[in-house]
């Protein structure tokens, strides 16, 4: 049996409403809505089991019907939950309010749960996370299991990925140690609180997260594409141009895309293709996972976007 990918954070229930002009301040704005499933470490899973990836998400739900049915369309997609908490409570929720051309104006995000995947908990499920062929935690989770996640990964010898997810969870790796770490995603709001204010600079951030022994940066630049950091050498790749119908989830598809590539063996330029490739599918639909895309139909997507 092939090794998982294990992925370690959020899952929520995303309430979107969708504006149908521009968003005004202050007043009623008429829109649409729509339920989807959601939250980093999820939809990174979700996404990677219907490309045909064994995956174990370690997450919390609610005993509520919003947790029953994120935990339905987590195991129909093939996502397995053997090590994931069902919490007495509420189900955590984000609600997005997205402008007229597919922009995120603004969120909220309610009841995360996310502080009780303690270290405790991680070493009770340590025989499944020495399954993993890589494991991916979302900075939602706790710096206290974060820094147990990184002194696993350095002792098994198994690539650990973390996703910073925004601006405030990110701060958390400013002063946490992360010598060993395989690879950081951040895109250009996060790079800066990862860092001291001595580094004021991009490359000056990338060398510091370097010098700390990071491994891999690969740093999102939104429309103009991403870059990827190692210590001898960088590469970068522009991002189609392509008609945005909604944002939400691209990001977390583009590191679906990434991850997908490395557990195939492909080079860095190959997945940083698939990983824009991905996203590029995700912007154009709503919701933040494609239904239409097989592993072979991905794969072979890229050449649409990337043509040699």
């Amino acid at each position: 049996m092939s090794k998982p990918i294990i992925c370690i954070g959020a899952a929520f229930v995303d309430e979107l409403f969708h504006a149908t002009e521009g968003v005004l301040k202050a007043t009623t704005n008429p829109a649409m809505v729509t339920k989807t499933s959601g939250g980093v470490g999820r939809n990174i899973a979700h996404q990677l089991a219907m490309l045909g990836v064994p995956v174990q998400l370690i997450s919390v739900f609610g005993n509520d019907s919003d947790g029953d049915w994120l935990k339905q369309v987590c195991t129909a997609a093939g996502v397995e939950l053997d090590a994931s908490i069902t919490r007495e409570g509420l189900s955590g929720k984000y609600t997005g309010i997205l402008d007229a051309d597919g922009s995120l104006f603004s969120a909220f995000l309610t009841n995360e749960a996310i502080h009780l995947i303690t270290p405790d908990h991680l070493q009770s499920q340590i025989d499944i996370l020495r399954t993993a062929a890589f494991i991916l935690a979302d900075a939602n989770v706790s710096e206290d299991s974060i820094e147990w996640l990184l002194g696993f990964s350095n002792a098994e010898g198994i690539p650990l990925v973390i996703e910073p997810v925004s601006v405030p969870p990110a701060r958390k790796l400013k002063h946490l140690p992360l010598n060993g770490l395989f690879l950081v995603t951040p895109n250009e709001d996060e790079l800066p609180v990862m860092c001291s204010e001595k580094a004021f600079f991009t490359q000056q951030q990338v060398d510091e997260l370097i010098q700390r022994g990071v491994q891999n940066i690969w740093l999102h630049n939104g429309k103009y594409g991403s870059a990827l950091y190692k210590k001898d050498h960088s590469i970068s790749l522009h991002a189609p141009d392509i008609e945005v119908v909604d944002c939400t989830g691209a990001g977390d598809g583009s590191l679906t895309g990434f991850l997908l590539g490395k557990y195939l063996g492909l080079n860095d330029l190959q997945c940083l293709k698939l990983a824009h490739t991905l996203s590029a599918e995700i912007l154009q639909v709503n919701g933040a996972n494609v239904q239409h895309l097989t592993q072979e139909k991905l794969l072979q997507s890229v050449s649409n976007y990337y043509p040699e």
